[in-house]
């Protein structure tokens, strides 16, 4: 239980900053990519909603991603002596630090237990949205036989590319519903197409064939399951908000291509707006509707400003600018991820990771090692792997060597023992620091 314990605790303390750190990450990218379209700036927030419900939980940290690259090296230098025929390189890695931020197990479990109670709320906010969206879609009647609205009906599948969907009426639904995993359905209030205009008509079965051809509808379901464990999060809501606005304007784009014109679809949906005002429709959780973004009026502007064309180089421009914020915003949540856990009664605290770049910049004194000439001359070569304490003075303490060439051990330790580092402050309070310090020695070719 203290494993799980832990984990939630450090999600939950991670979670109050990553999300926003991430929130203000897409809001910039998407700012930066609105000129090339609506679909790369609903990429970027569907980027988001993903990296906000899994960062937090995330325990992998840039030195050991390094590391495992072959590519560690947060602080080395060489020496050359002899000639240049030899080389001495020193690196620090794997750092942990005795300490981090620690919890009474009563409140430990108490939280835990909380957050298992939200995440079981929002999953059953989930799977209720599910059920009453699938008990509409059983409830509607399939507009069977032949006539204008159904021949229209099928030659907007055609022209979306939608191999089958159904075209259904249900008294449970106020306004157009997109619904449906397998096979899409557009579910209708009674008498929904009556007395509209052909224009209309294109505008509502355009948007929604653009969402089944899209299969919004699964994918809406998946980013509720991938968003449970941080549902609580507000800013996650907004994230989840300017999601579905991005994602109707890119269904606006694909059903105004179909009506002729982004000025005649936009002029549609005003109107459909206004037959529909004072009979809002009702929402569930899932059906995705021309309507199920509050956002008409930034739709309307994206659809009647004047388009620009973005060169490749633009295009590639802007490219780079949004991996570049990705990659700094997953690097700094990683690389200041805070641990935390729970701790018994007389519970020496555990080792937790800290990053080795740290370390190296608490270095206040450091003797290079000295080759030895005896296995200099015998062409001896390897790595020497030393294991430390830096005590909470700044002393190496528990100096050992963990493997390396027995010719070169001592040359290592002599070197070592007398290094110096400025205390490690955890909390406010020095803290030992346990690390591993690699000494290569290599002869020139």
């Amino acid at each position: 239980m203290k494993g799980f314990e832990s984990w939630v605790i450090g999600y939950l303390v991670n979670s109050l900053w990553m999300v926003p750190l991430v929130f203000t990450a897409a809001w910039i990218a998407a700012r930066a990519v609105r000129r090339v379209g609506a679909a790369a700036e609903h990429r970027v927030w569907v980027a988001a909603l993903l990296l906000e419900a899994r960062l937090p939980g995330l325990q992998v940290r840039l030195t050991e991603v390094w590391h495992g690259l072959g590519a560690l090296k947060f602080w080395r230098w060489g020496l050359k002596t002899g000639g240049g025929e030899t080389r001495i390189t020193v690196v620090s890695e794997a750092v942990r630090v005795h300490g981090g931020l620690q919890l009474p197990e009563w409140i430990a479990t108490g939280v835990a237990v909380a957050y298992a109670c939200s995440v079981v709320y929002f999953a059953a906010r989930l799977g209720w949205g599910l059920r009453k969206t699938r008990a509409i879609g059983r409830e509607a009647e399939p507009v069977a036989g032949t006539g204008a609205i159904t021949d229209r009906w099928a030659r907007h599948l055609r022209g979306a590319g939608v191999a089958d969907a159904a075209l259904a009426v249900s008294t449970t639904t106020q306004g157009p519903a997109t619904m449906g995993v397998l096979r899409g359905v557009l579910v209708v209030p009674p008498g929904f197409f009556d007395g509209m205009a052909e224009s209309e008509l294109d505008a509502v079965m355009a948007h929604e064939c653009a969402h089944m051809r899209r299969h919004d509808f699964a994918k809406n379901v998946l980013y509720g399951v991938a968003a449970l464990p941080v549902g609580y999060h507000p800013l996650l809501w907004m994230t989840f908000s300017r999601l579905k606005e991005s994602r109707e304007m890119v269904c606006d784009a694909m059903a105004a291509d179909v009506v002729a014109g982004r000025e005649r679809y936009a002029r549609s949906l005003l109107r459909l707006a206004s037959l529909m005002i004072d009979n809002e429709p009702a929402r569930t959780i899932h059906a995705i509707g021309i309507f199920d973004a509050n956002s008409l009026e930034r739709r309307v502007m994206n659809l009647t400003k004047r388009s620009e064309r973005t060169g490749w180089a633009v295009r590639t421009a802007i490219l780079a600018v949004c991996v570049t914020i990705g990659v700094a915003t997953c690097a700094s949540a990683m690389a200041l991820r805070m641990e935390v856990g729970a701790a018994e009664k007389n519970e020496a605290p555990k080792p937790v990771k800290v990053r080795s770049e740290v370390l190296a910049g608490l270095a206040i004194s450091q003797k290079l090692p000295v080759y030895p000439a005896e296995a200099k001359a015998n062409h001896v070569e390897g790595a020497v792997v030393l294991k430390a304490i830096i005590s909470k003075e700044g002393d190496v303490q528990n100096l050992q060597v963990a493997s390396g060439p027995e010719e070169l051990r001592a040359a290592s330790i002599e070197a070592v023992k007398d290094w110096k580092y400025k205390p490690y402050v955890l909390n406010g309070d020095p803290t030992e620091v346990e690390t591993t310090i690699t000494v290569n020695y290599s002869l020139a070719k």
